[in-house]
């Protein structure tokens, strides 16, 4: 059922397809008032984001925008993307939907918008088409949320930010060894089941990569590192002992765990690619 505002948003909605909107120009991250256009509430502006990750901001909300989620190079295989966004903890004041082609899905209510919940959906399944929710005080309120492109090697699964529970197989075992945002050889210490998520906390022996610092240095004379990668509780992991090859995404900050195969199967399985000459990239295994 849709509110009478957005009933009423619908035409210009169409409309938009054509070219009666106000534009933003391309960039990482908006910030907007609705205080600008308060008399024309009816206003859509359509905002584009063409970064991996951003932010948006729209203060006093009125009316509705319409925020296009976009990778900034043109590629097949920008149409295999996902987005994830994660609302502000005190995000409020609109309704968000997925607008495709001019066909509306609720995405995230005003009122869920403050748990802070990462909502993720396929590129392909169109822009976000942003709502203001009718209040007589609009200065309390402010709609924002960080977004992030991520590949759809997580499918389905993206929604939960984690990767698939089934083992990875050689081919993608050996590609995230080259791809992931870190790859770090090390023990389990302890698994933590928490609300939404399971928290494994590592000991690394050896960092490979970190696209951001999500392990910790253990000292400027001590050659290890400690931190926590999530995984989703429908993996069910536990601790186990030996070393492992840890690899996976960094999402909002927080590492996800992709392949982790026993460091001793991933040895073989590389020397073996190795002599075959199907290593997508060389690692030191020294």
């Amino acid at each position: 059922m849709l509110s009478p505002m957005l009933a009423s948003l619908l035409p210009l909605l169409l409309l938009c397809r054509i070219s009666f909107c106000q534009y933003s120009s391309d960039q990482c991250s908006w910030k907007g008032s609705g205080l600008t256009h308060e008399g024309h509430a009816r206003d859509v502006e359509q905002v584009y984001l063409r970064c991996s990750q951003g932010s948006l901001e729209w203060l006093y909300p009125t009316g509705a925008i319409i925020v296009n989620l976009r990778p900034n190079t043109v590629s097949p295989a920008a149409a295999r993307l996902s987005v994830c966004i994660k609302p502000s903890a005190d995000s409020t004041g609109t309704n968000i939907y997925l607008d495709r082609n001019g066909k509306l899905r609720l995405l995230l209510r005003d009122q869920d918008q403050a748990q802070g919940k990462v909502q993720c959906f396929s590129i392909r399944e169109g822009a976000l088409f942003i709502e203001a929710v009718p209040h007589m005080d609009i200065s309390r309120r402010i709609t924002a949320f960080q977004y992030e492109l991520v590949s759809d090697r997580l499918g389905p699964e993206a929604r939960s930010l984690g990767a698939p529970c089934q083992p990875c197989s050689d081919a993608e075992m050996l590609l995230a060894v080259c791809t992931n945002d870190f790859v770090a050889r090390g023990s389990i210490k302890k698994v933590e089941q928490e609300e939404e998520h399971s928290s494994v906390t590592v000991e690394i022996s050896r960092l490979y990569r970190q696209k951001t610092q999500v392990f910790a240095s253990g000292g400027v004379r001590v050659r290890s590192w400690t931190g926590h990668i999530k995984m989703p509780l429908q993996c069910r992991v536990r601790s186990g002992e030996g070393e492992f090859l840890f690899t996976g995404t960094v999402r909002f900050g927080e590492a996800w765990m992709g392949c982790a195969p026993r460091y001793k199967d991933f040895l073989r399985l590389y020397h073996e690619a190795q002599q075959q000459g199907t290593n997508p990239c060389q690692v030191d295994t020294d």
